[in-house]
């Protein structure tokens, strides 16, 4: 390839021009005085003055009708490609952004910092391609912890990691109410500078927010403040004030977005009280079908309120003693009152008015229609013609959204028993809903009986429920149903969910119980190996849990 230079003789001119372009008459772009050529210097008189327009004219029209060969043309093409790109007219700078607000709270120590990088990059425990995990714990399945306990201790975030954090709360919508707290109030900040974050001044975190009693200033954050600012504005102010959170919705709930307005609605389900119920009828009327079921089960949800009192009357008419009768229709009173008249696919129409009648009833109306009996005598009753399956289902809806823990305790039945021997018959993921109900001591007793009665194989929702890092009795019945697995020559990817529970949710004083089991000498090849691994990384991700924990923890 050869590069022609400038002319005999020339100037201190001409080599300028030659080095560094003259502006072309399209965007500015520097045009080549000298073309590079691919072949010989023929290129220079064909192709070397002309602008990138011209060359994309004679590659459509064809070189033949040009001097020059294609490679000449292929090679001004390139030069004019890689001065596209770096010859950019110079713009006026605009205004500089105001400074980051303060965020008053601490950063973490040192190490804890060094921590949240490496979790913050990615860097999981080696593995191969088969998809073995190898024995190294994953590091970016303990960010949640980490995120978690540093916000307990009241850190920030460090500003050398906050455009890390927030790609990672974009990535991982799990992670972003933890992260966006972490992120505070420079996260929003840097937020507003880059498209890229615009979730987070959406539903993130929110800003400084004004007094509670400070009125003139509440009254401006909530006309003018971001979603997210306004969201926490009215926690703020209804925490402050039960009732000060309905009356400041009520002052633009007319002219708020559908969507905004059930948000706005579901927010309400923290603290929720006698005090809201007449801003919640008055949304029974609301132009939003689900603006209006979402006030409906608030409502239901309190049982001294007037609609659990009409939906009371009309469950009690459908069941008793004597029996089941569901509705025969679906009156314009129950459709006001959040009944959904259409069933869905394979239901019938009467079940389906039945089932959101009991879920929306009291579970205190029912002693006395069936004698004084309590939960457990109620739900052991034999019911006729089939109907027992949709009236526990009902129950346990009800149970859930009442948090009645008698209730749940009488549907989910002895933990031993077969599941489709249990009273309700329920599903694992409605047992897991019961559980949420129960005290953090029951709901942890419940399922380390269960997972001694049945395994593993159907205990991954259920432990979803417990409270982390899980009760002693209960890290025990899953550690030694592990290793009974094992015993059974099974395969520890059969249980990869369980394990992995485990990894986040087993206390890590456990670790010395599972050092025997992960020290077992086993043949390479085979299952035993493959649990040995899976107990070594188990017991190095706990040891790595203590230590994540104990580098959070402030210094004396």
């Amino acid at each position: 390839m050869s590069c022609s230079g400038p002319a005999e003789g020339a100037g201190p001119e001409h080599d300028t021009r030659t080095r560094h372009g003259t502006r072309g008459k399209e965007g500015g772009h520097p045009v080549n005085t000298t073309t590079h050529s691919a072949t010989d210097g023929s290129a220079d008189t064909a192709y070397g003055d002309e602008n990138w327009d011209e060359l994309v004219g004679a590659a459509l029209l064809g070189t033949e009708r040009r001097r020059g060969s294609p490679e000449a043309l292929l090679g001004a093409a390139a030069v004019q490609t890689v001065r596209r790109r770096a010859g950019l007219r110079p713009a006026e700078a605009g205004p500089r952004p105001e400074p980051a607000p303060r965020d008053p709270r601490p950063e973490p120590p040192e190490a804890a910092r060094r921590r949240l990088a490496q979790l913050l990059a990615g860097r999981a425990g080696a593995g191969s391609g088969s998809g073995r995990r190898g024995a190294a714990p994953d590091l970016t399945e303990l960010l949640p912890q980490w995120l978690a306990a540093a916000g307990q201790y009241g850190y920030r975030a460090p500003a050398p990691l906050l455009p890390a954090l927030l790609d990672v709360a974009r990535a991982r919508s799990d992670l972003r109410p933890q992260a966006l707290a972490l992120a505070g109030t420079r996260g929003l900040w840097l937020a507003r500078l880059n498209p890229d974050w615009r979730f987070a001044l959406r539903g993130g975190g929110a800003g400084e927010l004004p007094d509670p009693q400070d009125t003139v200033g509440v009254e401006r954050l909530w006309q003018e403040g971001l979603f997210a600012e306004r969201v926490a504005l009215l926690g703020l102010v209804r925490a402050h004030e039960a009732a000060a959170g309905p009356r400041l919705l009520e002052t633009t709930w007319s002219t708020e977005r559908a969507e905004d307005r059930l948000m706005f609605l579901d927010s309400l389900r923290v603290g929720l009280s006698a005090g809201d119920e007449p801003f919640l009828e008055a949304a029974l009327g609301d132009r939003s079908r689900n603006v209006r079921a979402t006030a409906a089960e608030l409502l239901s949800a309190l049982p001294a309120s007037a609609l659990a009192g009409r939906m009371a009357e009309r469950a009690l008419a459908c069941v008793g003693p004597e029996g089941v009768t569901p509705p025969t229709e679906c009156d314009a009173g129950m459709l006001r009152d959040g009944v959904v008249k259409r069933p869905p696919a394979g239901r019938g129409e009467r079940a389906w008015w039945l089932g959101q009648l009991l879920e929306s009833a009291p579970l205190s109306c029912w002693r006395d229609r069936f004698g004084g009996l309590g939960p457990a005598e109620i739900v052991a009753l034999p019911v006729a013609e089939g109907w027992a399956e949709e009236l526990h289902a009902a129950w346990c809806r009800a149970a859930v959204r009442q948090g009645d823990p008698a209730w749940s305790q009488a549907l989910l039945g002895s933990a031993s028993e077969p599941p489709a021997a249990g009273p309700a018959t329920a599903s694992l993921a409605e047992r897991a809903q019961l559980l949420s109900t129960l005290g953090e001591e029951e709901r942890a007793a419940w399922v380390a009986e269960f997972i001694r009665a049945h395994g593993l194989s159907e205990a991954f929702q259920l432990l979803g429920v417990c409270v982390v890092p899980w009760a002693e009795a209960l890290g025990r019945a899953v550690i030694e149903a592990l290793d009974c697995a094992r015993e059974a020559g099974g395969y520890p990817w059969s249980f990869s969910g369980v394990m992995g529970l485990a990894e986040r949710c087993l206390d890590p004083a456990e670790a010395g119980r599972l050092d025997a089991l992960a020290a077992e000498p086993v043949e390479e090849g085979g299952a035993a190996a493959y649990w040995s691994e899976a107990f070594q990384r188990l017991v190095a991700t706990l040891r790595l849990r203590a230590a994540l924990h104990a580098e959070l923890t402030p210094p004396h």
